[in-house]
């Protein structure tokens, strides 16, 4: 693998998921506990042992930066670093103007690395996936691109780029989020869509930039761009993602977009179902991470309360005295006063909840502190008038709030 090159895109606002993307980029967002969204396309390559990785940031990088420097430092390892950039500006004083750009802004630190393959990633999606699987597939059919892509319900499919492929997989048709997307022949109710994940002959990739560069029509996008202008010369394959198989795992694929509150929340919740679509715990495809040095969760029960946890994933450092939680995650040091009702709720970590609380469905981003009594998710004609609540009723408490005080 010493000849591939991975490349993370991982500059994303997120809109979206605000107020969660308040202060942090899409990617470093907290997921299931002890994650950041981008530690999942971090683990697809390090688990393939695809150890030359460039992580390209732009807004509101902070966070990410810190994540990446504590767990994610192999630098001094031979051949093996990742390394996050933020936006060179090289080109001019302008930001990335779309995933082609972001990545031609970066042209002469992957001329250095001089590969013979430059995998492009996203990095704000729940999913285990093994690259090297990809890259054989992407060799074995001398592909000039490769394109990974999945089944999508037509009624969701407008969203993504839309693909037609030939009986060998050859791309020869492509939409990016078209109103009308083409259903799969003899499948009318599903759509194939690209998953943003591209494995690219460096030499071809190098040359399809500059050509898009200069082109001032051009918006600078994959999607848009680059995958139209490059398929109808033959060499573009697509990469059926559900044929990928990782030790120890189903063999339904799981893959989710947490573009969207509610999407967020149900990921979640899909890690709290009794046989969960996504494990965290298989040993032969560790996720890993940054865990702080925290002491064991502790579970005391009170005078007025006995603990309960049902159903739910807690993280170190938290403290829960005589509460009930139920199919909820809490992050690391969350800490629940006696006689509280928690269920359906995400507690991204460093938060302090009074007793007496009541939290139906409601996400509570980090160094938030609730007051003794308070009830959130129970009301949600009055809980929108103090913060966001999504289409489908979950409540966001952003952080550093001080609720009920």
């Amino acid at each position: 693998m010493s000849g591939v090159l991975g490349m993370i895109l991982a500059g994303g606002e997120g809109s979206r998921l605000r107020p969660l993307t308040g202060s942090r980029s899409k990617p470093s967002v907290p997921f299931g506990g002890s994650y950041r969204l981008i530690d999942f396309a971090l683990n697809n390559f390090v688990n393939a042992d695809l150890m030359k990785i460039y992580v390209l940031t732009q807004f509101k990088s902070q966070s990410l930066f810190h994540h990446l420097k504590k767990g994610w430092n192999i630098n001094g390892i031979t051949d093996r670093f990742i390394d996050p950039i933020p936006a060179q500006m090289r080109t001019g004083k302008r930001w990335y103007e779309g995933t082609a750009d972001a990545i031609y802004q970066n042209l002469r630190f992957m001329e250095l690395a001089e590969p013979e393959q430059v995998c492009i990633f996203g990095s704000d999606h729940i999913y285990k996936m093994d690259i090297k699987q990809m890259l054989d597939f992407h060799k074995e059919k001398q592909a000039s691109l490769t394109v990974s892509a999945l089944r999508m319900p037509l009624s969701e499919a407008s969203q993504f780029g839309v693909i037609e492929v030939d009986e060998e997989g050859r791309m020869v048709g492509f939409q990016e989020k078209p109103a009308n997307p083409k259903s799969i022949p003899g499948d009318p109710e599903f759509a194939l869509v690209s998953m943003g994940n591209y494995v690219f002959e460096a030499d071809k990739l190098f040359e399809e930039l500059c050509i898009d560069a200069e082109n001032e029509e051009s918006s600078h996008d994959f999607g848009k761009d680059i995958i139209p202008n490059m398929y109808p010369n033959g060499d573009v394959f697509v990469y059926d993602f559900s044929m990928n198989r990782i030790t120890g795992e189903k063999e339904e694929v799981y893959w989710r977009d947490v573009g969207t509150i509610d999407s967020y929340w149900q990921a979640h919740m899909d890690l709290l179902e009794k046989d969960a679509p996504f494990s965290l715990y298989n040993r032969k495809w560790p996720l890993h991470t940054y865990y702080p040095p925290l002491p064991p969760a502790t579970f005391t029960d009170s005078d007025n309360g006995r603990v309960q946890i049902i159903d739910s994933l807690v993280c170190n450092g938290s403290y829960v005295r005589g509460s009930r939680i139920e199919k909820s995650v809490l992050g690391f040091r969350s800490n629940i006063a006696s006689a509280c009702d928690i269920s359906e709720s995400v507690l991204l970590g460093d938060v302090k909840i009074g007793e007496n609380c009541v939290l139906r469905r409601v996400i509570i981003d980090k160094d938030v502190i609730i007051a003794p009594g308070t009830q959130v998710g129970v009301n949600l004609a009055e809980d929108r008038k103090l913060f966001h609540v999504s289409d489908e009723g979950v409540v966001v408490i952003p952080k550093g709030a001080r609720v009920g005080y």
